[in-house]
């Protein structure tokens, strides 16, 4: 199997979300969940509700079994939106989370660049309260 077999395999489970459909899945208690790498917030901001999760520990938050999970994205009745910078990790990262029991994860078309590219809201890193957290 190559990485774009794997890929239109992990595609193939998921809802993936334009921006603006997102926007609208937040007004209905979606998470937003940022896999970014630090140097990529830096360079390029954040979004202001989105919550940052390390993609080497995702799925040890995500889990609703494991001992290091994290409330915000822990709930298998909860929409999770997981976005990388462009797109294709965060596929990958959704995939995994649907066969961890969270069926209605997802990720955003197009990854952190479509959202910035359709106007929504950025913000500094700098200014993010709980960046490493």
């Amino acid at each position: 199997m190559t990485v774009e077999e794997l890929l239109a395999r992990a595609r193939s489970s998921l809802r993936r979300m334009q921006p603006t459909e997102a926007v609208e899945a937040l007004e209905r208690g979606a998470v937003l969940v940022d896999i970014r790498s630090d140097s990529e917030r830096d360079r390029d901001g954040v979004i202001p509700q989105a919550v940052f999760v390390a993609r080497n520990v995702l799925e040890w938050r995500c889990d609703p079994a494991s001992p290091w999970r994290d409330q915000r994205v822990c709930d298998p009745d909860r929409e999770l939106i997981v976005f990388c910078d462009a797109g294709y990790q965060s596929s990958l990262a959704a995939a995994s989370l649907q066969q961890l029991g969270l069926p209605r994860a997802t990720d955003l078309v197009g990854g952190f660049q479509a959202w910035r590219a359709a106007g929504l809201d950025v913000e500094s890193a700098l200014e993010e309260p709980s960046a490493h957290a």
